[in-house]
């Protein structure tokens, strides 16, 4: 894990424990379903961070007989843990919560001690988030941030950037539900904010879900990242075609690249060898997180069924 990303996880680490424990007061004193809701989100937040960090020590482990290319992907792997938590002790837990006050609603008590524990809640996870949109921004580039959630090969900051994006949107739900049913004296209203918070958070579950499949069933490199392999290759002297190329994530900060390399026929055994060495250092001084390659010669054979690319730019 880069230290932008620790910085980040770290500090919501920090500030969710202590909100987790400032919401539990708060829920002990007023009852209210919408602030049970928050505190088993922080809770569920503190201990994602917590496998974050667990995901990205796991992950340094040198490669074994039984896993040769290491375990960067544990870090993916964590990181769909991380979703599967988030939707099972968050989403579902606050959506039931709400929808059983919701059938049996009873009046907050000291609702202005929730109120004011929810606004130093929104401080803590405002200043998280702002770190953790810093860190982003120092490796992001010119993306947008749709684009950055999305294609980020790194998962920790990207997880950290909407539990802390949905903490915000929950402790406003939660703040306008404890806020209606003291004005309307309708405690409905605070059951309805709980489910909103379990709402919110379904959707984020499921967006990180989708993301760290894709990440742990194999993802190319980005499209930047291939031009540089591609014009590495096909600038090497003797190198008269690039036939194929297949790229994958083994983690974040390791590529395994396998391509098929068509080189002057006149070469001698000796020549290759040392022209298949020349490419890996080629591509190693580009795209320096390609740590994996193999290189496979061979001669232009016009129509040959592999001709065709299998590893285009991802649309």
């Amino acid at each position: 894990m880069h230290d932008g990303g620790r910085r980040a996880v770290l500090w919501a680490l920090a500030a969710n424990s202590g909100i987790a424990i400032a919401k539990f007061i708060g829920y002990a004193l007023t009852g209210a379903a919408s602030m049970l809701a928050e505190s088993i989100h922080s809770v569920a937040d503190t201990g994602n961070q917590a496998l974050l960090l667990y995901g990205g020590h796991s992950a340094q482990r040198a490669p074994t007989p039984e896993h040769s290319f290491g375990y960067g992907r544990e870090r993916y792997f964590y990181a769909f843990v991380v979703a599967l938590v988030m939707f099972a002790l968050g989403s579902l837990f606050a959506i039931f919560e709400g929808v059983d006050k919701l059938r049996h609603p009873h009046e907050l008590n000291s609702p202005l001690i929730a109120v004011a524990i929810l606004v130093v809640a929104s401080i803590l996870e405002a200043l998280a988030f702002a770190n953790a949109v810093r860190e982003a921004r120092r490796v992001r580039g010119k993306a947008t941030w749709w684009a950055f959630l999305r294609n980020s090969k790194s998962p920790e900051l990207p997880v950290v950037l909407l539990e802390d994006f949905g903490a915000l949107i929950g402790l406003l739900f939660a703040l306008t539900g404890i806020g209606l049913a003291q004005l309307t004296g309708d405690p409905r209203f605070d059951s309805l904010g709980s489910i909103a918070i379990g709402i919110l958070l379904g959707a984020i579950a499921v967006f990180l879900a989708i993301e760290m499949k894709s990440l742990l069933i194999g993802e190319s490199v980005a499209p930047a990242a291939r031009e540089k392999i591609v014009r590495s290759i096909k600038t090497t002297p003797g190198v008269l075609d690039l036939v194929h190329l297949r790229t994958q994530h083994l983690g974040p900060d390791e590529i395994l690249v396998g391509a098929k390399v068509a080189l002057d026929p006149s070469f001698e055994f000796v020549q290759v060898a040392a022209k298949i060495d020349e490419i890996e250092g080629g591509i190693r001084a580009e795209v320096p997180e390609a740590r994996i390659i193999y290189i496979e010669p061979d001669v232009l054979r016009t129509g040959a069924p592999d001709d065709a690319d299998p590893d285009p730019t991802p649309s």
